[in-house]
């Protein structure tokens, strides 16, 4: 039997017996983080070994270890946008708050607007505007407890109009990647924009001017090729160079020390070896992600599967690299003309975050779970007015579910 495959059976029994320790219907359950083991080797004292950044502020280095741990017992459910993007543009609370009456675990962002061409940081741009937005969003987030990560739909740096490779020319989808890289005609280019994202990163403050952590997932989805930087348009070795760049000037050049790093494929690979094809290393990478929303698309028993394994292949090389495991984008889009799948939250995707003996599924360890931000005209998390509320209240309910009301602290080690 290989060491790995021992370590994962015996740490999976350590969960089952942890899991057993709850109820379904206590949405009040507080986490409890057990001391390190000989198969878990991640103690409070050697956090730093395992994280990108062996500088990472307290707060940072609090984050890493306790999403590690909080997948031994949970997954943190949480949303993009959740506090300004509302299904029928109905504002107030979230509407994952709106449904549960709690707020979520996790808030997505995106550096989009806040990179944006026309921001002239003046305070009647409408760019700006945005920027000033989102950060009032993350340190409210913070200021709660909630788990804050970032995406970046990086327009590309010809004519800086769109992030899709479908909206430009050949040539531009053929060069625009590899420009960027150091020695391209627009290296300089990026850097500026990795100056503007290490600005805002490091005026984030909580009350006691302490930095706020933040998960930052650089040119996700790369597996496809519906972004510029996707796989048609730049080699594996480019890729990672790009990725390495991207986290070297944030922690070396800019002094960020307040960012864990999310690598975050679409969800086309089915093996780790596939997976690691363009990752830039352990150095680089604090969380193996996964985006996915094609096995969740109304396939039923087959999709939870396909879903379950993938989710099982980063799980399981989170173990051994002593890495945390997320599922960093998915959901299900309701519109006027497309109807709930009965049970999608409460079976579907629990069933394919977790064991279940029913599907001959596999335990797994993912740390968070977010789902994409409503609009005014679909939702992908259920408000408390439509059919499916209920499905999603009872999946927020579940043993090894968790909004903000059963997180630890996430921003301080445990004693």
């Amino acid at each position: 039997m290989k060491k790995s495959v021992l370590k994962t059976l015996l740490l999976s029994f350590s969960i089952l017996v942890l899991a057993g320790c709850s109820s379904d219907n206590d949405s009040n359950n507080e986490v409890i983080v057990d001391p390190p083991t000989q198969y878990d080797p991640l103690t409070t004292s050697n956090v730093t070994t395992y994280m990108v950044d062996p500088s990472a502020t307290a707060e940072t280095k609090a984050l890493f270890y306790n999403l590690k741990k909080l997948a031994q017992t949970k997954t943190a459910i949480g949303q993009q946008d959740a506090f300004n993007s509302f299904y029928q543009d109905a504002g107030g609370d979230s509407d994952i708050k709106k449904n549960t009456g709690f707020d979520p675990a996790v808030l997505g962002s995106d550096f989009m607007f806040i990179t944006d061409k026309n921001n002239n940081e003046q305070a009647n741009n409408w760019f700006y505007q945005q920027e000033q937005k989102i950060t009032a969003d993350v340190k409210a987030a913070y200021a709660k407890g909630i788990i804050n990560t970032f995406s970046w739909h990086l327009r590309e740096p010809n004519k800086e109009e769109s992030f899709y490779a479908a909206d430009m020319t050949p040539e531009q989808k053929s060069t625009a990647f590899r420009s960027i890289l150091p020695g391209g005609v627009n290296n300089e280019w990026y850097k500026k924009k990795l100056d503007k994202v290490a600005k805002v990163i490091l005026n984030l403050k909580g009350s006691n001017g302490e930095l706020i952590p933040v998960i930052f997932r650089p040119f996700h989805e790369f597996d496809g090729s519906w972004f510029w930087w996707g796989a048609d348009f730049c080699t594996a070795d480019e890729y990672k160079k790009a990725y390495q760049f991207t986290v070297d000037y944030l922690k070396n050049t800019k002094g960020v020390h307040n960012i864990l790093y999310a690598f975050s494929p679409d969800n086309s690979y089915t093996t780790s070896e596939g997976y690691l094809s363009r990752y830039p290393g352990d150095k680089y990478v604090d969380i193996l992600g996964m985006d996915n929303y094609g096995d969740f698309n109304n396939q039923g028993n087959e999709g939870v599967r396909k879903a379950n394994a993938k989710l099982k292949m980063i799980s399981n090389m989170a173990l051994d690299k002593v890495k945390i495991a997320a599922l960093t984008e998915t959901g299900y889009q309701i519109t006027a003309t497309t109807s709930p799948v009965p049970n999608w939250f409460s079976s579907n995707l629990y069933n394919a975050l977790h064991d279940n003996p029913t599907f001959d599924l596999q335990i797994i360890s993912i740390s968070y779970v977010m789902f994409w931000n409503n609009t005014k005209d679909g939702y992908y998390v259920p408000n408390g007015t439509v059919s499916n509320a209920g499905d999603f209240k009872t999946f927020s309910l579940k043993t090894k579910s968790a909004l903000l009301n059963s997180l630890p602290k996430m921003y301080e080690m445990p004693k």
